[in-house]
């Protein structure tokens, strides 16, 4: 049993954390199931790569609308059916040179460019082993593969009616898993309504420590309150770190990057509450916690549009950074009946999952196994497909 995940990027975002969270569930059930994860960026193009990357981090930080006008014109194609762009045919071989070299038994997209070309090259009559996107943010954007694609694993039952609507998908290949995490993210031990003063509430940035939090830390109490204590993820922000520490603020005590997730779990046991960015991974490790979740700022593009959802469904609420967060944050804790009534949606939420992804993953997998079918045509010219 050999099952090929599919991220896009080194940089450890949701793409990556999913995926490894999947594999491993999978691994302690069937430990020799074969399991690759392949960045298909760094597999087309090392050098393009790693210049992307090395450049990600500071330039979405310091000029996201820029970074993202250049992610939507350039990186992502066109989903036209009718041409292809310079940079399609060249993804587009690698790609079928990769999973004509894989020779998988399930295929598992964490990311949408491998969908999208995955997708292309269904289209153009290449077959491959079935193919799964798992979403890792709570919309689907237009580069998503989805007419070819044999099943999708969406975060709620919206996004599910939205691919039966929109997309035309039957909805026997929608499973709604939520956006999956790793399963040591259980219910917390204590809810915030049983909690007392000084509430420990604890601030991400994800794992680059982005987003305004400059602005967040001059929001907070000052070094005599003692309502709140602040524990702050910075990340791999080295910078972050040591400008925090140099604070010597009795309430705020910064954290450098922490890789384990066990630890990150007794973190969300410890706090009350959670005060991040929009990330799906993040957003959904704290669902799963139960953790009342307060946002601080969000990145241009998928983290705008997560927001907006997450605020439609009320299941986070939106600082504004102008005014003393204590006080913001008083309006929850001071009232109990908002802290049940967001308990009851969040509830809501997780009894929309039908099944947990890694499950669906390695049931379609031990089937596919049993098939015994070629998966792979013999190769063909992209190219001239697409002129025919």
């Amino acid at each position: 049993m050999k099952i090929l995940f599919l991220p896009f990027l080194q940089i450890p975002t949701g793409h990556h954390t999913v995926a490894d969270a999947i594999i491993r569930s999978i691994s302690r059930r069937i430990p020799n199931a074969e399991c690759a994860k392949i960045d298909f960026f760094s597999y087309a193009d090392k050098l393009l790569e790693r210049a992307f990357r090395l450049t990600y981090l500071t330039w979405i930080d310091h000029s996201p609308q820029t970074f993202v006008w250049l992610y939507k014109n350039f990186v992502y194609p066109t989903k036209s059916t009718k041409h292809f762009n310079w940079y399609e045919y060249k993804f587009l071989d690698k790609m079928n040179d990769l999973l004509e070299e894989e020779q998988p038994d399930l295929i598992v997209c964490t990311q949408a460019f491998p969908s999208f070309l995955i997708d292309r090259l269904k289209n153009s009559g290449i077959t491959t082993a079935p193919v799964i996107n798992v979403y890792t943010d709570f919309f689907i954007n237009k580069l998503w593969g989805s007419s070819n694609i044999d099943y999708h694993f969406v975060p709620d039952r919206y996004i599910k009616t939205q691919l039966m609507e929109q997309n035309h998908i039957d909805p026997s290949r929608i499973f709604i898993t939520g956006i999956p995490i790793d399963e040591c993210f259980t219910p917390r031990p204590s809810l915030a309504s049983q909690s007392v003063r000084p509430y420990h509430i604890l601030i991400s940035g994800g794992s680059g420590g982005l987003g305004d939090l400059e602005t967040l830390i001059s929001s907070l109490p000052g070094k005599k309150d003692r309502s709140y204590i602040f524990s702050l993820l910075c990340g791999k922000n080295k910078k972050l770190y040591k400008d925090v520490l140099s604070l010597k603020r009795p309430n705020l005590k910064p954290l450098s990057y922490i890789s384990s997730r066990e630890t990150i779990n007794a973190l969300y046991d410890e706090a009350d509450a959670i005060i991040t960015k929009p990330g799906g991974v993040t957003i959904s490790e704290a669902l799963h916690k139960h953790l009342p979740i307060f946002v601080h700022s969000s990145l241009p593009g998928q983290e705008e549009i997560n927001k907006e959802y997450l605020k439609q469904r009320e299941l986070i609420y939106e600082l504004d950074l102008s005014y003393p967060i204590a006080d913001q944050l008083d309006l929850f804790f001071g009232d109990t009946n908002k802290q049940s009534v967001w308990q009851e949606r969040v509830n809501s939420y997780l009894k929309e999952i039908e099944v947990t992804a890694w499950q669906k993953v390695m049931e379609f997998a031990v089937a596919q196994t049993f098939k015994k079918q070629p998966k792979y045509k013999e190769k063909r010219s992209i190219i001239s497909q697409s002129s025919s």
